[in-house]
């Protein structure tokens, strides 16, 4: 009797240990398997840049998470499963790539990307309560089977898909690329304000007041940088624990607004150095 109690009790612990163990192998023991970027923005965010075929390979401890929490294996275009994205064909390459692939080479830590941006979108769009987000449609170059259906709210899903990579990772940061749509000469003065109120109420909701957050500058060859970047380079003047990241020398293709395969490259190289530098401690 006392064999068959001490066996049943086996059993239970082995149960009890099984069952602490979530089926994508992170712990619920308060360790995080992944450490997490949320990547955001419009069109340079979400990729516009030509892809080789190694492109379309798979990242060595990279992975993309989808819009249902799904963690799946990284790799070109990363922007693929966000849920306020235009049409498929229209996603190439962003600095996530680069980014992310440097940052596992660096910290050895598994690196989960969660890429939610769309082309021409306005700061406007992306505030909190906005419903400016309208529907997909033929003239946006969105998805056909999409067209007629409402647009998620940009704000909201960021929110969403942050809580839910945080149940599989730590959120170690923003990765924002957005304001071609903000910098005419007579509407970029506004920018900075409506960039404060976002970062204050992404982390508000979140619960991470001090949730570091890298913003790049848009490319240098776009003849409205002239107006932005100066402004951006302001971000540490104006919100905590932030960083502006330089697209100086970013490649272009022809259209001088989205950056080439190579200035994404760069690009990505530049966030994830600022990111080791002040996030990991780690001078590259």
């Amino acid at each position: 009797m006392k064999r068959l109690h001490a066996i049943l009790m086996m059993a239970l612990a082995a149960g009890i240990l099984w069952s602490a163990v979530p089926v994508d192998g992170s712990a619920r023991s308060g360790q995080k398997k992944y450490d997490v970027f949320l990547c955001l923005g419009q069109s340079n965010m979400a990729g516009r840049g030509a892809m080789t075929e190694d492109d379309r390979k798979i990242l060595e401890g990279v992975f993309l998470m989808k819009g249902d929490g799904t963690i799946v294996p990284a790799k070109a275009p990363m922007n693929i499963y966000s849920t306020i994205r235009k049409g498929v064909k229209m996603q190439g390459m962003n600095p996530a790539w680069e980014f992310a692939r440097e940052m596992y080479k660096a910290t050895g830590r598994p690196i989960l990307i969660v890429c939610n941006a769309r082309g021409g979108t306005s700061m406007g769009q992306w505030a909190k309560g906005s419903r400016k987000c309208g529907s997909f449609s033929e003239k946006d170059g969105d998805d056909e089977y999409l067209w007629g259906s409402s647009c998620p709210v940009f704000y909201d899903e960021a929110v969403r898909l942050a809580r839910l990579a945080r149940r599989k990772g730590e959120l170690k940061a923003v990765l924002w690329h957005q304001g071609e749509a903000n910098s005419g000469p007579n509407i970029v003065k506004y920018y900075m304000p409506a960039l404060q109120k976002f970062v204050e109420n992404l982390r508000a909701d979140l619960r991470m007041p001090d949730l570091p957050f890298f913003a790049g500058e848009i490319n240098h060859a776009y003849s409205n940088s002239v107006n932005f970047n100066p402004v951006i380079r302001t971000i540490g003047e104006h919100i905590p624990n932030s960083w502006w990241i330089s697209a100086e020398g970013c490649g272009s293709n022809p259209d001088n607004l989205h950056f080439s395969r190579e200035g994404q490259i760069l690009l990505g190289h530049r966030y994830a150095e600022k990111v080791l530098e002040t996030v990991y401690d780690m001078k590259q």
